[in-house]
């Protein structure tokens, strides 16, 4: 009997609030700024790419402080939206992709997206169009 009293109880939990791409990509720039991203970029895709909404390009000073943004920004958005990320290039820590579902985020060293150059391909004026 009890069991059937915990589990009646753990379905009647309020889950979180996904929100909209809007709300979840103005909670990714506030953390991003207040951890002291730098050089943060917002992308509009939307009528550009099935992929997402938005992307965030950002770089960390080093291998520790982009591991670091991307491991913190994962759980935030688990806590304030219950989304979970998917997570690419943690290991290695030169560049993390963030999947967020809505928004995309990368989060580079800056020698390496000084190489990649992964923005410039989708601001205005870009080749990208991807499907």
């Amino acid at each position: 009997m009890a069991a059937d009293a915990a589990t009646s109880s753990a379905k009647q939990a309020p889950e979180k609030d996904p929100g909209t791409s809007e709300e979840l990509l103005a909670r990714i720039v506030g953390f991003l700024e207040e951890e002291k991203a730098e050089e943060l970029v917002q992308i509009d895709l939307r009528g550009r790419s099935q992929i997402a909404d938005y992307m965030v390009v950002c770089s960390g000073r080093s291998t520790r402080q982009v591991t670091a943004l991307a491991e913190k920004l994962s759980d935030t958005i688990k806590q304030d939206f219950g989304r979970f990320s998917k997570m690419e290039g943690k290991a290695q820590g030169d560049w993390v992709l963030l999947d967020t579902g809505d928004v995309v985020v990368h989060i580079f060293r800056p020698e390496v997206r000084e190489f990649y150059q992964l923005e410039k391909m989708w601001l205005p004026g870009g080749t990208a169009e991807l499907d």
